[in-house]
């Protein structure tokens, strides 16, 4: 007898000290009711500007008042409103030794109305040459707010591709700068050039719809959980079909934001402060994160789960996810820790080439030291239906998400409890 209850009471223990495994507070059927409304074609691909992005953005204000959350300024509808600049291209003529460039190998970057250098010697010649960082050198260039004419190498044509799909659906800002930089892909070189490029300028409206559970013993530490919500909206017609709905980017990370208040909100016992964030603007260059990092103090935010496109198995496979900027903070080894007992693991970011750290919109708060990350399952090197009108719910696996949504909220527990604190991140000069 005394033996069973000695045997009994190590059991007990030994149950008390398990790990917590996900418990099944994320539903599949709830994840597909929210990706299928935020992926529908009423929402016309969430396009900035249009009547989809606001029933898209009043959907999420919904789900956050039905959960019980606070906003963050006091408004009813959790919209972190503003107001700013969008800059759109709108003629472009690049003339190299007397031959014009195609339009495809030829990305513009200034804020300004317009450009017209005719072999202008104030403008600065560079390049960005096979073997170097193309992301790296790009915002060296930018960042300079120089005049630039700068050569880039074949090898670079998937980023420059990537930003230059960005620019040409527009770029937003609050403050025009007076540089330009043109960027040639596949140019080498040049005796003469000349350039004629104009802009075209509107005030627009956006908001992030944003809310919170006020921590119970650590108010003014801040644990953030984001996706962007916006989309590309209609793009070229592919067999009829022009929506391209984002049910992956970012419809799936959205609901992970979600559900994970509704997640933290029944278990109500988060001693930091959870802020549960959907930005705008992702895919206009991250100006929603970059609003929303301006309104708080970065040094009051102890981490930030991102996250973006988690339709799909990784390339790790079933109950996995990678964490980029992996070796930059001990964030993704809390987070693992946290899942011992589970069959979930988070790998580092396979794709470096990628530079997917500094491509989302935890951006903004890591280059100010935040241990600010992205989670995703994305296969971006072979992804065919990325930023395409299929992106669809049906291309989607639903149990995979699910099963990511819990493994973040259990991963989280120690961060959310106050228990541990992730490394800062060297801040960006």
């Amino acid at each position: 007898m005394k033996r069973t209850f000695i045997i009994v009471t190590l059991l007990a223990l030994l149950g008390s000290c398990a790990v917590q495994k996900p418990s099944g507070q994320v539903s599949n059927k709830d994840v597909e009711r929210i990706i299928r409304t935020l992926s529908a074609d009423n929402m016309q691909g969430r396009g900035i500007s249009t009547p989809g992005i606001e029933k898209a953005a009043a959907f999420i204000a919904d789900e956050f008042k039905k959960i019980g959350l606070q906003s963050l300024n006091g408004t009813k509808d959790f919209r972190q409103a503003f107001t700013i600049t969008q800059i759109k291209p709108a003629t472009t003529e690049v003339i190299i030794d007397g031959n014009q460039v195609d339009d495809q190998n030829v990305l513009i970057i200034t804020d300004r109305t317009g450009i017209n250098w005719n072999t202008d010697p104030g403008v600065e010649i560079q390049h960005i040459e096979a073997g170097q960082s193309f992301f790296n050198r790009y915002r060296e260039i930018i960042r300079s707010e120089k005049q630039v004419l700068v050569f880039v190498d074949e090898q670079f044509a998937s980023g420059f591709n990537h930003i230059r799909e960005s620019v040409m659906n527009g770029h937003l800002t609050n403050e025009v700068k007076k540089g330009a930089a043109v960027f040639l892909l596949g140019v080498h070189q040049a005796k003469s050039f000349r350039v004629n490029f104009t802009n075209k300028t509107e005030r627009i409206a956006l908001a992030n719809i944003a809310g919170m559970l006020p921590g119970k013993s650590r108010e003014k530490e801040l644990v953030i959980f984001s996706a962007h919500y916006d989309h590309l909206g209609i793009i070229e017609p592919v067999q009829g079909d022009s929506i391209a709905n984002g049910a992956d980017d970012d419809a799936s990370g959205v609901t992970a934001v979600i559900s994970l208040a509704k997640y933290y909100k029944k278990l109500n016992n988060n001693e930091r402060t959870l802020i549960f964030v959907a930005f705008t603007a992702e895919e206009l260059g991250g100006i929603g994160s970059e609003y929303f990092s301006s309104q708080l103090n970065p040094d009051d935010v102890i981490a930030m789960f991102n996250i973006e496109m988690i339709g799909k198995e990784s390339k790790f496979g079933k109950n996995s996810a990678f964490i980029t900027g992996y070796d930059k903070s001990d964030f993704g080894q809390i987070l693992q820790k946290n899942l011992a007992g589970t069959d979930f693991k988070f790998y580092p970011d396979p794709y470096p080439e990628q530079n997917l750290f500094y491509r989302s919109d935890n951006a903004t708060l890591a280059a100010l030291g935040v241990p600010a990350h992205t989670i995703s399952t994305d296969q971006i090197d072979k992804d065919k239906l990325y930023h395409t009108v299929d992106d669809e719910l049906e291309t989607l696996d639903i149990k995979n998400i699910t099963a990511t949504i819990e493994a973040i909220g259990l991963s989280a527990r120690s961060i959310v409890a106050g228990t541990d604190t992730p490394r800062r991140i060297p801040k960006l000069k």
